[in-house]
């Protein structure tokens, strides 16, 4: 991956100006720019130096307009870089634009899907989405499984097969534990914990899981051994992390910091200041599921941010890059990580209406049969399931951890697919039953059709 260009240094432009006595020119500059570009963009000059700006002035002097007008946005944070430089972010309108978006989609109840307010259908899309952000985080970081074997594997509560399976499992288990520690105060022994879970049986060391690093050999370089990231030395962990856990937890004794700039900067955070040998981004992006979780936004429970940044990770690399090339403004990181949000928002919705229109065809195939008003919305789902994929193995034990309902409730839901409505072939495998998806299902639910 190519390293962004370094900024041109807006000081050395002032003085050679201001030198020349063209101090009109500097005046004109510095009032008439905005932080973004036309097109509201808050661009890094990586990018900046080839778009199109003012006639008026150089793309050099329209940069040093750029950098003065975010310097009157920025704000300082009480999060330091390794050299003990503050980090800062912006509020320009862009940011502001997307946070109230965020604001009315994720914390409240406006246009809210109907299978997410559904009490008896909740938790079935809930489990999926902690499975998709568990497999995307993961392969993220490498991991190799595909997603139907990922799944499987999960919802059927069956051990790993190898690395990846086992990454994914952890990730899965620590989006849990993200839920159920969501009212608790961030601490470093939270933090060791949620990387103990993340790492589990995936470490070369594996006594690496859930302890700070000791190395500083540790650094971040991209697929052709480029160094893209130096972190702090080892000996400052303890100190920089819980120099985090109070920037975090102190709500009412710093400046206010909008709950979801706070859980992005979290993120970067973690990131940047690499505590752990391995497995500091899926750590980061859980403590960012974890706060966001904390401060009520609860939709971000359905969404995957991981599967947006897998489609494009060269800009989510960029993003953390942009802020260190470029005197620690971390807008970039935060402008980009609120376009993933609203992008996983925006997939979640799609997402939503493509199964609503995929019950709604089954329950349409049931109609004016025998079968019509007898399934519950679990049978409704298996066969939704079943009719896209057939010959599937379905376990009891799956269907129980998909609902999050009793193991008898599952069982009674299968063995009423099989045994009474002869849609699932019953197998035995050992002491236990398995439910096969049969190919001629659409065929069996006509016959039951024509009964009706």
């Amino acid at each position: 991956m190519r390293i962004p260009t370094i900024p041109p240094k807006v000081d050395a432009w002032l003085q050679k100006t201001v030198t020349q006595k063209n101090s009109d020119k500097v005046f004109d500059i510095l009032t008439r720019v905005e932080p973004t570009d036309n097109k509201d963009r808050y661009l890094h000059w990586d990018e900046f130096r080839y778009k199109a700006h003012s006639n008026d002035f150089t793309v050099e002097e329209h940069w040093v307009g750029t950098k003065f007008a975010r310097s009157k946005l920025l704000k300082g944070l009480p999060l330091y870089d390794k050299f003990g430089n503050p980090f800062y972010f912006g509020m320009p309108d862009c940011v502001l634009r997307m946070l109230h978006e965020i604001d009315q989609n994720a914390s409240g109840r406006i246009r809210m899907a109907e299978p997410i307010m559904n009490v008896n259908t909740r938790d079935a899309y809930l489990i999926n989405s902690l499975i998709e952000e568990a497999i995307s985080s993961s392969q993220l970081e490498g991991a190799a499984t595909t997603r139907k074997v990922a799944k499987e594997m999960i919802r059927q509560n069956r051990p790993p097969r190898d690395r990846s399976e086992q990454m994914i499992l952890n990730n899965f288990h620590a989006m849990q534990f993200v839920q159920e520690n969501r009212d608790e105060r961030l601490t470093p022994p939270m933090i060791y914990e949620l990387h103990r879970i993340v790492t589990e049986k995936t470490l070369d060391n594996p006594e690496g899981a859930g302890r700070l690093r000791t190395s500083n050999d540790i650094q971040v370089v991209d697929t052709e051994g480029n160094i893209l990231h130096d972190p702090p030395k080892s000996v400052e962990l303890p100190e920089r992390l819980k120099r985090i856990c109070d920037f975090v937890n102190n709500n009412k004794t710093t400046a206010f910091v909008h709950p979801v700039i706070k859980a992005i900067l979290l993120h970067f955070m973690l990131a940047y200041d690499h505590p752990f040998d391995d497995g500091n981004g899926r750590t980061a992006r859980a403590l960012f599921y974890w706060y966001m979780a904390k401060e009520k936004y609860w939709l971000v429970e359905f969404i995957s941010i991981s599967q947006t940044i897998k489609k494009a990770p060269v800009r989510y690399a960029r993003a953390f890059l942009y802020t260190e090339t470029d005197d620690n403004d971390t807008t970039y990181f935060i402008d980009h990580q609120l376009k993933v949000i609203l992008k996983a928002i925006e997939q979640l919705n799609s997402y939503l209406a493509r199964k609503m229109q995929d019950l709604k065809s089954v329950a349409q195939l049931l109609e004016r049969t025998k079968l019509a008003g007898v399934l519950n919305h679990r049978q409704l789902a298996l066969l939704e399931n079943a009719l896209k994929n057939p010959n599937s193995i379905y376990h009891i034990k799956g269907h129980q951890h998909v609902h999050g309902v009793t193991y008898q409730t599952a069982r009674t839901d299968l063995l009423e697919l099989s045994d009474e409505l002869n849609l699932l072939h019953k197998m035995k495998d050992g002491k236990t039953f398995l439910f096969l998806s049969p190919a001629d299902l659409r065929q069996r639910l006509e016959v039951a059709k024509l009964r009706g």
